[in-house]
């Protein structure tokens, strides 16, 4: 499905700047994968195969005189008949693309492994890519976003400065460039170092912002895109942005309590889930409940609604049911968690580069969260909702959100996402397929869960048909749902 280029003045002095330079871009050497701390023996035992490198890059693309940092990118080579490079964005922000070729391979199929050199990396700020580091003990006192009052309010973006700050003096210049159009260019080097004129890039969740990105500002280096869990940018205001993910975390709740209406394998089988939901929400605000993981310590509303959410990515709702059981019935934590020491890292500081949430006060906030707990029956305080009070008085976004400009892509983009998904709802997914308009095509999985590619045999070929052989599927086309609990 390939369209003609019209030719104009314009077009060609726009083309002219998208060609590779005639400068020889730095080349990659590549090396086995080692071993590294923390790997278990059956990570290890997954290493053969992998690739390590790292590239140097501008801290600073707008200013290369600034220095340089080294980025982390990994890959193993086409196993067949190869049809060039495929790159993976990672989600997150703060996921590891070196990790995911080092060891989690089974992410892609076999003919995709067989056909494309598979390439990623840690984006900056992330892992092996100069970490965003902050002081352990700072980072454990980071507010719940469950704001009480305008002291509450005052608080949180005073320790937000704080952190800011102290992140920034233990990670270096690096910090203050953390933003997807960094990384973008990034992508462009790795491309360039490679010497190929054009990859195919696979985006996952926060991943597929930096494919969005890549592509408008890169269509013609682009031979494929896939957008898998599609991260909407466009909400324009702070509420829009909280309703869209409070939305897409309350139905995946309601598709638990209708499973678990009629599994006989749901541990609150016969239970009004509702009810035990809101006995753990009292208790968890009144520093009663413990967090399942380490009992002896207390969790809080929002972590209880955050371990809940998290689930949903699978979804593993016999998981759930089983948590949700086994609290209702928990003695009360005995002691608090102690005191961390050292660096560790904090890698959602890319977010507030690319987003621009505002919040004036604490009034325009507790209106946030009564509109949140009127709507959503259950999930009232969604993940997202860290989002915004994390960012609460840092400097402004330098990516904000924005319409994108025309794609103009050769081969439309292959948007795919759940119905059900979590994290990135369903109605984002079709928002951006919207932007992307005759550029891009959505598939839609009529299941549940945070990503769909490796869900379904349907959704598996739709993919690999469409990055091997370019085969763009008809739209409007639908995978059925298979049994996440078998």
């Amino acid at each position: 499905m390939k369209r003609p280029i019209v030719w104009c003045a314009a077009a060609a002095a726009v083309l002219a700047t998208l060609t590779v330079p005639a400068t020889a871009a730095p080349s990659i050497d590549w090396a086995a994968c080692q071993p590294e701390p923390g790997d278990t023996p059956e990570e290890i035992a997954l290493l053969p195969g992998s690739e390590c490198a790292t590239l140097k890059v501008p801290i600073d693309w707008n200013d290369p005189a600034e220095g340089t940092f080294e980025l982390a990118v990994s890959r193993r080579k086409a196993q067949g008949q190869r049809v060039g490079v495929l790159v993976f964005g990672p989600g997150g922000p703060g996921d590891s693309g070196v990790d995911r070729i080092r060891t989690g391979m089974s992410r892609f199929s076999q003919r995709l492994e067989d056909r494309f050199d598979i390439v990623s990396f840690d984006p900056r700020g992330v892992a092996r890519s100069n970490a965003v580091k902050c002081s352990a003990a700072l980072v454990a006192r980071q507010p719940s976003p469950i704001l009480k009052n305008q002291r509450d309010f005052d608080a949180t973006v005073d320790y937000n400065r704080e952190l800011a700050a102290d992140c920034r003096e233990n990670t270096g210049p690096v910090y203050d460039h953390l933003d997807t159009l960094q990384t973008l260019r990034d992508v462009d080097a790795i491309r360039a170092a490679l010497g190929e004129q054009q990859i195919s890039f696979h985006g996952s969740s926060y991943g597929t912002l930096l494919g969005q990105q890549y592509a408008e500002r890169y269509p013609r280096r682009v031979r494929a895109l896939v957008l898998e869990s599609v991260f909407d940018h466009s909400a324009a205001t702070t509420g829009e942005f909280l309703d869209a993910q409070a939305w897409a975390g309350q139905d995946s709740f309601d598709e638990f309590v209708k499973w678990c209406t009629t599994a006989t394998t749901c541990a609150l089988h016969g239970q009004d889930i509702h009810a035990v939901w809101d006995r753990l929400l009292a208790r968890a605000g009144r520093g009663e409940l413990p967090d399942p993981q380490r009992p002896s310590y207390p969790i809080n509303a929002f972590q209880l609604s955050f371990v809940t959410f998290r689930t949903f990515y699978g979804p593993d709702w016999v998981k759930l049911a089983g948590l949700l059981a086994q609290l209702d019935k928990s003695a009360p934590p005995t002691q608090q968690p102690p005191v961390p020491t050292g660096l560790t890292s904090f890698s959602f500081v890319t977010f507030c580069r690319d987003f621009s949430l505002p919040v004036r006060d604490y009034r325009e906030y507790a209106g946030h969260l009564r509109r949140l707990a009127r709507d959503n029956e259950d999930l009232r305080y969604p993940g997202q909702l860290l989002a915004v009070t994390t960012c609460l008085g840092l400097p402004k976004a330098v990516n904000p959100q924005r319409d994108p400009k025309r794609y103009d892509l050769r081969t439309p983009a292959l948007l795919i996402n759940s119905l059900h998904d979590p994290a990135t709802g369903y109605n984002g997914a079709k928002s951006v397929a919207r932007q992307f308009g005759r550029d891009g095509v959505l598939v839609t999985y009529r299941g549940w869960g945070h990503g769909s590619y490796t869900t379904s045999p349907c959704m598996e070929a739709t993919v690999d048909g469409y990055l091997i052989d370019r085969d763009v599927p008809h739209r409007g086309k639908q995978c059925a749902a298979v049994d996440p609990t078998g």
